[in-house]
């Protein structure tokens, strides 16, 4: 762009920028490096897991500090890393669902785009997995090749490494030589003690020494470089363990995440207060933080749209007394759920408690452990805890994170949690409230509402997103109460389709009995405007209605099942629901057999989860 072509947008921008670079030279900046790895909890050596074997992050730690309450956000890779990126939550800005494609408002970048004002190089080897549209150029370089070397002389570096051999992916293969001995392994409360599951864990704890080693190697090319002792370290994992039950699930071994900080002597000035090398932090911090934490320890203010907060450098901001987490659709199946832990207690908000925890993602069905659990359960020769992963959840779930770290004994209904239930669960509606929590939408209308804007905008105009009635009638159909079922068939006659949505879903979720006195509204909602609304309407006439609503029912989803003709989402959607017909479904699943699962209109990396909901139901691939 020449001078003469430049847009008044740009010139600000150019100048905003200069002035960024101009503000952070004032003082020296450090270089910062991150260490990132897939699918692990805290099984470090550093975090008191004897059972590890991590030498090069256990000296990290002894080095630096650890955070005891990091968590990720989201319990799957490509949410966790759009908090990362954009500082914001993933159901603020419409990008919770697995691998869907969003973007931000004008106005907001990604933090490399703030590091790169202030001069920094920005290098990212190599995942991205991003549910949000880059704005603008985001990286120096983004490759297997990206490295600090390729700086210009005397530039300051933010690096990221990611190391992918800890992957779910990696835990099941086979043959494989075990290092960690299964014997050994300490079985969670909710998995069967099986040589299978136990396989996997020994596997998980191999595959974090490999990676130990992988992180050694690179904290040696930093030495050998001299750039040790002006570079600031982080490590952390992505999200929770990638074994089943925690990776997918917003509890506290889904979330949890190692977070490891050296602060070199030269740059001590910009370590968190608490700072001290071989300490402990109890400070809650997230994934929504990281960026602005990096965009403080720059020199540079954190921009006032991202919703985390800095916990190191010049601009450092309020601890929150919270975390927050999220799950939406895991590939190609569909939840809703939301998190709040303190640093003792974790609650859950199940908006779909009628769902069972462990749907059939046919990806997470891979490993191992999760096909013996699931054929266990299926030969009623499990107990509980090891039962719940397969039936369907209570509204509301609290733990003691101190006395039961598996999570598996339920507090909800503690006379003596009450209190903390009902603060947990006031975070938890405080939280929904504040980001305008979008992901109370469907999916398909997160982004039919948003279609000339973004869903961070259209979630901030009460005219397309009446959020307090949607939020309400969302509450109210999951609370699963008995006497719901009235305002429930009121809220079906909304103007907001997603609170006929959430009518409707309560109904489905309330069963036969509501579902037979709500026979005649819900016909009259097969018919709905909403695709959204129809699907559901379907599925709970299909399962509890008479034959002619049965017929009725499967009409509607077969119209509906089309990608091409409704959208990937609402085809998502109505198949699912054909699967939860069961028995019922039957005729629609022999209508679908040659359906195409094109969607030209649908991002990329959606395009193999309809495939996969087909070969679920009629064995099409």
């Amino acid at each position: 762009m020449t001078s003469h072509s430049m847009t008044r947008r740009g010139f600000v921008a150019a100048v905003g920028a200069a002035g960024l670079a101009g503000a952070a030279a004032q003082h020296p900046q450090p270089n910062i490096l991150w260490l990132t790895c897939e699918d692990i909890g805290p099984q470090i050596g550093a975090y008191g897991d004897k059972y590890a074997d991590t030498p090069t992050l256990d000296r990290l730690a002894a080095r630096g500090m650890i955070y005891r309450n990091a968590w990720s956000n989201a319990p799957v890779c490509a949410p966790a890393r759009t908090q990362i990126i954009s500082g914001m939550y993933a159901n603020s800005t419409g990008s919770e669902h697995m691998r869907s494609m969003t973007r931000l408002p004008e106005g907001m970048r990604m933090y490399p785009c703030y590091l790169r004002d202030a001069g920094y190089y920005a290098s990212n080897n190599a995942k991205e997995d991003y549910n949000l549209e880059h704005t603008g150029k985001v990286w120096d370089e983004s490759s297997a090749k990206a490295h600090w070397r390729n700086r210009q002389p005397g530039q300051p570096f933010f690096a990221v490494f990611n190391f992918l051999g800890t992957h779910e992916s990696q835990v099941r293969k086979r043959p494989h030589t075990w290092i960690h001995d299964p014997a050994k392994v300490r079985v969670p409360a909710y998995h069967p003690d099986t040589i299978e599951v136990r396989q996997d864990w020994a596997e998980y704890y191999d595959n974090i020494t490999d990676m130990d080693k992988q992180a050694g190697d690179l904290l040696k090319q930093l030495e050998e470089d001299g750039l040790a002792d002006s570079t600031i370290v982080f490590f952390y994992g992505d999200h929770g363990a990638g074994m089943p039950r925690s990776k997918r699930w917003p509890y506290n071994t889904g979330l949890h995440v190692p977070l490891i900080m050296h602060v070199p002597e030269k740059f001590r000035q910009l370590a968190p207060q608490e700072y001290k090398p071989g300490g402990a932090s109890d400070r809650m911090v997230a994934f929504v933080d990281l960026g602005p934490t990096v965009i403080s320890l720059a020199g540079v203010k954190p921009p006032a749209h991202m919703q985390g907060s800095a916990f190191a450098g010049a601009y450092p901001g309020p601890e929150r007394q919270y975390n927050y987490g999220l799950r939406g659709r895991m590939d190609e199946r569909y939840d809703c759920v939301r998190s709040v832990r303190d640093r003792r207690y974790v609650y859950l908000r199940q908006y779909m408690p009628h769902l069972i925890y462990g749907q059939h993602i046919s990806y997470m069905f891979e490993t191992p452990t999760t096909q013996v659990w699931k054929r266990l359960y299926d030969e009623g020769k499990l107990k509980p805890p090891q039962t719940y992963f397969w039936e369907p959840k209570p509204p509301e779930e609290l733990y003691d994170l101190q006395n039961d770290p598996d999570e598996v004994n339920n507090l909800a209904s503690s006379p003596e949690h009450r209190d903390v239930l009902e603060r947990l669960r006031k975070a938890e509606r405080d939280w929904v409230r504040s980001v305008r929590d979008v992901g109370l939408l469907p999916e398909a209308e997160i982004h039919s509402r948003s279609k000339d804007s973004t869903p961070y905008d259209m979630g901030h105009d009460e005219r397309r997103y009446p959020m307090e009635r949607v939020l309400a009638t969302a509450e109210l159909a999951s609370s699963l109460k008995p006497n719901a079922a009235g305002e429930l068939v009121k809220a079906l006659d909304d103007t907001d389709s997603a609170v006929r949505y959430w009518a409707a879903m309560g109904l489905l979720m309330g069963g036969a009995e509501g579902v037979r006195a709500a026979a005649a509204p819900l016909r009259k909602a097969l018919g709905d405007a909403a695709p959204s609304v129809r699907v559901v309407a379907a599925e709970a006439l299909g399962r509890f209605g008479g034959a002619e609503d049965l017929d009725q029912a499967v009409k509607t989803l077969i119209e509906l099942a089309p990608p091409g003709k409704n959208g990937v989402y609402v085809a998502m959607a109505a198949l699912n629901a054909i699967d939860r017909l069961g028995e019922k479904g039957k005729p629609a699943r022999q209508a679908l057999k040659g359906m195409s699962a094109a969607d030209p209109s649908a991002p990329k990396r959606t395009a193999e989860y309809v495939p996969r909901l087909l070969k679920d139901l009629v064995g099409e691939k």
